[in-house]
């Protein structure tokens, strides 16, 4: 049997079963094996008759006089009598008339169900029955619970692996012996026995151990075989012109922070290299990404290269190509700056065609529209992927692919990384941190309020607008879901502009609007003609508003605590003092993550905090890596993560070939082509 082979070569396993296997992604044996439980029942006290307690129990006793019968409404009701050396007690099933022919009374059994007090008599009910073996799957053991579905359950699928553990305890170490020596680690094979089926708890944790150090090995390897071969290809090296970097800064009407210069600096060395640059700079809400991105343009400009810039919307994009036309119109390059979206007419995308492929333009900024076969760039040298994880890997290498030669690759993202993530996500990428805010940015006051206690948020939102100021109110989901009681923005829209905000002028924007209806409502909030501006997360990225003071998140719970700190930052950009209300979804006492908020200010310090109560999902949307798989490693382990970077070091170090590794090579592989941009 082998690990790609199709399920059904497995005992037990029929086309019927397989098919839903398939939808839980199973479909290989390979598969089977890699479906983790999700959480284990211990239930390895096996108790006395005499001794018992109410609660779940298990017990090893003999069945005698199973019955079965029906009784009024149709309902069947099945008992019989488990016998110890120390007493009886009566067992009960319902609607389980087939208990009565399935059990052999001349057998023990171990019996695992909930003792407790029925029609005044003591009783296990609906309790599950195995016959005494050395080796029971479903009680008197550490019982595993996998992920099941419609048709399948849990208890079937627990069989099914257990069928399969002769085939996990012959499987071939995935890690070089010099590896499992060194990091003191189970094998591979034994890992996977005992995360399935453990003996005792530490079994888990060794299984744990050595899997989650494996992910975090194949992880390293294959972001330092991209790195390695990244550096081995050429771009074009782009000189520092130090008289125009001074004008530049000196033309801001802001000065820049620490942070900025060290990181522009960063950039500039990199870009004077031969070997492509591949960083990315990481930067705190309102830390001044935007002119960072735009110094490294200047530079590539000056020396008559192109630069491209993808942004994730539409709205980022005019915003940043506004912005950068303002930058860059004191060193007489505003002409150069030009824009590509869907959105835009036949004519004006040929307009921008155009003039980008004869090199007229010098800095195109559009969103994927940038990536379409049309687009033809005349001498591209550097490539900016704002908010990058927000595309997915084949996006990121089109872009790429839109130059001659290798490019200079810039990535940013104002989500903070909590470090170890970065460590293992971004290992081939030098990395940048921008960890200091622009001089006079003020702190947003956050506040949780209960869905009773509205009234006094509302009297604050009316005070702020009277002053001239405008609000947002960002609601979790677009449409009424009846199986849902989140707010949606459509209902909460036709509720309030009615209700507490009938006197001002409502704006609504979602994810479902056409282009041009989300523009039209984007600039009428920018320019003052609505004050209110109920809206989904699509405004969660790089919406400057300066005059917008107030932000109202309804159902922050849906949320994790990096995004309400993004949304936050959507406020307080302008001369005044900006707030945050996170309206509870109901009265019960807010969670920790949420009362965070309140308390700390630091997207870095929030991200950390996420990581370590929801997973890195909550952070970063790992799914959306395709393969990348860190369902086991525990993240905050920063020396487990550090030792698994440098023994990858070591495999390249010591020239260990990775044929020698079948399922190793197989993994790196997919991971390669996650992250690579080549």
């Amino acid at each position: 049997m082998n690990l790609d082979d199709q399920v059904t070569v497995i005992n037990g396993v029929g086309d019927v079963v397989a098919s839903k296997l398939a939808k839980l992604g199973i479909r290989t044996v390979g598969d089977l094996i890699d479906h983790y439980p999700r959480k284990y029942d211990d239930f390895t006290n096996v108790t006395r008759i005499s001794q018992l307690h109410p609660g779940m129990v298990t017990v090893k006793v003999v069945i005698k006089h199973a019955k079965s019968r029906y009784a009024r409404r149709g309902l069947n009701i099945t008992e019989a009598v488990a016998s110890d050396e120390t007493g009886s007690v009566r067992l009960i099933w319902f609607n389980q008339p087939y208990r009565a022919d399935s059990i052999d009374n001349k057998k023990e059994y171990f019996v695992r169900g909930e003792f407790q007090l029925r029609s005044q008599r003591l009783s296990i009910t609906n309790p599950s029955v195995e016959l005494v073996s050395d080796f029971p799957i479903h009680s008197a053991r550490i019982v595993p619970t996998y992920r099941a579905t419609k048709g399948l359950k849990s208890t079937q699928l627990r069989k099914i692996i257990a069928n399969l553990l002769p085939n996990i305890a012959k499987l071939d170490e995935t890690l070089p012996e010099w590896v499992v020596k060194e990091q003191n680690l189970v094998s591979h094979s034994r890992a996977l026995e005992k995360l399935h089926f453990p003996d005792e708890n530490d079994d888990i944790e060794l299984a744990k151990s050595r899997l989650g150090f494996e992910e975090v090995f194949q992880i390293s390897l294959a972001s330092l075989l991209n790195k390695y071969e990244n550096a081995s290809h050429n771009s074009v090296s782009i000189e520092f012109d130090e008289v125009k970097a001074q004008n530049f800064v000196a033309s801001l009407p802001f000065k820049l922070t620490n942070s900025q210069r060290k990181v522009v600096w960063q950039i500039y060395n990199d870009l004077q290299n031969t070997q492509p640059m591949n960083r990315l700079v990481e930067g705190d809400v309102g830390s001044g990404k935007t002119v960072v991105a735009c110094m490294a343009a200047l530079m590539v400009m000056n020396v008559g290269f192109q630069v491209a810039i993808m942004a994730p919307t539409e709205i980022l994009a005019r915003q940043h190509a506004e912005t950068m036309t303002t930058l860059l119109s004191p060193m007489n390059m505003s002409d150069k700056v030009g824009l590509l979206l869907g959105s835009m007419t036949q004519q004006q995308k040929q307009n921008a065609l155009s003039t980008l492929s004869d090199g007229r333009t010098g800095l195109i900024i559009g969103t994927s529209a940038l990536i379409q076969e049309s687009v033809s760039m005349n001498n591209l040298a550097l490539v900016v992927i704002d908010e990058q994880h927000r595309f997915g890997v084949d996006q990121r290498k089109k872009i790429v692919s839109k130059a001659g030669t290798m490019p200079h690759v810039l990535s940013m993202t104002a989500t903070p990384i909590p470090r170890s993530l970065a460590l293992v996500i971004y290992g081939e990428m030098d990395i940048s941190v921008m960890s200091d805010l622009p001089r006079g940015k003020q702190v947003v006051k956050t506040e949780l309020v209960s869905p009773n206690s509205t009234d006094k948020m509302y009297d604050s939102l009316s005070k702020q607008i009277e002053e001239g100021r405008q609000v947002f109110i960002v609601c979790p989901m677009i449409d009424e879901n009846n199986s849902e009681s989140y707010d949606s923005v459509i209902a909460t829209y036709e509720t309030l502009r009615v209700g507490k905000l009938v006197k001002y002028k409502v704006g609504l924007l979602h994810g479902k609007l056409k282009s041009d209806q989300k523009e039209k409502v984007m600039n009428d909030f920018s320019k003052g003609k609505t004050q209110v501006l109920i809206t989904t997360t699509v405004i969660e990225v790089g919406i400057d508003i300066p005059n917008a003071t107030v932000i109202v998140v309804l159902s922050p719970e849906r949320f994790g605590l990096a995004q309400i700190h993004q949304l936050r930052g959507r406020v307080g950009r302008g001369a005044h003092k900006g707030y945050c209300y996170l309206v509870l979804s109901d009265s019960n006492q807010p969670s920790r993550r949420l009362r965070a908020l309140v308390e700390n200010h630091s997207g870095f310090d929030l991200a950390e905090l996420d990581l370590e109560i929801r997973g890195p999902g909550a952070i970063y949307g790992t799914a959306q890596h395709g393969v990348i798989d860190l369902r086991i490693a525990n993240l905050s382990d920063v020396k487990m993560i550090e030792a698994a970077k440098n023994a990858a070091q070591q495999f390249i170090e010591k020239k260990e070939k990775l044929v020698k590794y079948p399922e190793l090579q197989r993994n790196v592989s997919n991971l390669r082509k996650v992250t690579n941009l080549n």
